[in-house]
């Protein structure tokens, strides 16, 4: 699955599955309803700074949204093994 609008998805299952609003989301995270919304929807990707702000925000409501959020957005990257691995330098010493 691609990065694009993959939040928004992801954000969009959260909320509807713990019972979320939207409105709790952005009062929670001190932004506008209207930009959530638009994540909700997927028209706009969140700014990494968003992001570390919408996981604080459901943390706040419920950690189990907190936690279901990162684990569907972020955990799939540590489970792609050889996908865009970093060749690291290994200690002959």
């Amino acid at each position: 699955m691609g990065c694009m609008r993959k939040a928004g998805r992801v954000l969009r299952d959260v909320l509807n599955t713990y019972g979320i609003s939207q409105n709790k989301l952005a009062h929670a995270m001190g932004v506008r309803s209207s930009v959530v919304y638009r994540w909700f929807n997927e028209l706009i990707d969140p700014t990494g700074d968003s992001l570390v702000k919408m996981v604080v925000a459901l943390k706040s409501i419920d950690i189990d949204a907190a936690r279901e959020f990162v684990q569907r957005y972020l955990g799939e990257i540590l489970e792609d093994e050889g996908e865009g691995e970093v060749d690291r330098p290994t200690n002959t010493e």
